[in-house]
């Protein structure tokens, strides 16, 4: 496993920072580098009692996930240049026993193949429906992908050929580096096996409001950046999102203004609540709130996509949004 380095990032994980250096080590991984942004909570003294080499991220500078895995790869190349595969995960989550090797062997028999990714699990999914949301969103078809996540095994040499993650994006940086990659011939695949535990701690309505807003913003940008690409990605999600968001106000003013008759545009919400109700109802209980919320989440994520086209328009950068 001394081929394969890891990246590590966080700021303020507290114990599930220490549970995660210590499955770096139960999987056998090589260099460990921990990327700090900024911690208070003794991160750093735990990420040293553990071995790891640590990088204290110039908080001056806006952060960004993405410029933590950049400073993270560029540190792992000093430190064990003869590492060929980076592991990059995040600090709230755990790494399984047997997932390095898993994922080595397969790069070793698909060259093609520069990132590789398996199944993300939320580690509390019955402490609230917003944690089960997120096991259900980690739940990607196996097979060949169009990208991947923030956990993921990945050929050092292709992240370089692209000088790795797009620094300045606040949300979306991996997808936006598989639609670089891929257009550079590579590809992206995610294997049926056990990869992460993730801690979403996601316990309110608030939470998973700002979740939505973030990824509704990174929807609109990485589409945005790639709009001329065949790689591109969310595209579909960004329209979605602004349509369904725009349908009630439209109905509203249209229905004042004109005539009542616009109003009854108002119907297609819980017309698709119901339509989305119908497909998940075999999942039990959650079926009609999931069904709720991913409508009403429109509404989050088209916040998201028009901030960043007025903050475009503007010339300015938005600060992360963050939900934990």
């Amino acid at each position: 496993m001394t081929a394969i380095g890891v990246v590590a990032i966080g700021r303020n994980e507290g114990a599930r920072l220490s549970a995660c250096l210590d499955s770096l080590k139960a999987a056998g991984a090589g260099a460990v580098v921990y990327v700090d942004s900024g911690s208070t909570d003794g991160s750093l003294k735990a990420a040293a009692a553990r071995g790891a080499e640590i990088v204290a991220l110039d908080m001056s500078i806006p952060f960004t996930a993405a410029r933590a895995r950049n400073a993270g790869l560029k540190r792992l190349r000093e430190i064990a240049p003869e590492a060929v595969h980076v592991q990059f995960i995040d600090g709230d989550c755990t790494l399984d026993p047997c997932w390095l090797a898993k994922a080595r062997d397969f790069l070793a028999q698909n060259l093609a193949v520069a990132v590789v990714c398996g199944r993300r699990r939320e580690r509390r999914p019955e402490a609230s429906l917003y944690n089960r949301l997120c096991d259900i969103e980690w739940a990607t078809p196996v097979g060949e992908a169009r990208a991947c996540g923030g956990d993921a095994l990945m050929r050092i040499a292709a992240v370089e050929s692209i000088s790795g993650y797009r620094e300045d994006l606040i949300a979306g940086e991996e997808p936006e580096l598989c639609i670089r990659l891929r257009a550079r011939g590579h590809r992206i695949f995610r294997l049926d096996a056990e990869m992460t535990l993730h801690d979403a701690a996601m316990t309110n309505f608030s939470q998973w409001w700002r979740r939505s807003e973030r990824a509704g913003h990174a929807y609109a940008e990485v589409s945005d950046l790639h709009r001329a690409s065949p790689f591109g990605v969310w595209r579909a999600q960004t329209r979605r999102a602004l349509l369904w968001a725009g349908l009630a106000p439209a109905a509203l003013v249209f229905g004042v203004a004109a005539s009542p008759v616009f109003l009854t545009a108002l119907l297609a919400y819980p017309a698709q609540i119901l339509r989305l109700y119908m497909r998940y109802r075999y999942e039990g209980a959650d079926a009609m709130p999931r069904a709720a919320l991913t409508v009403i989440g429109k509404f989050a994520e088209a916040k998201g996509a028009l901030s960043y086209y007025l903050r475009r328009l503007g010339g300015r950068r938005r600060a992360l949004i963050e939900y934990k």
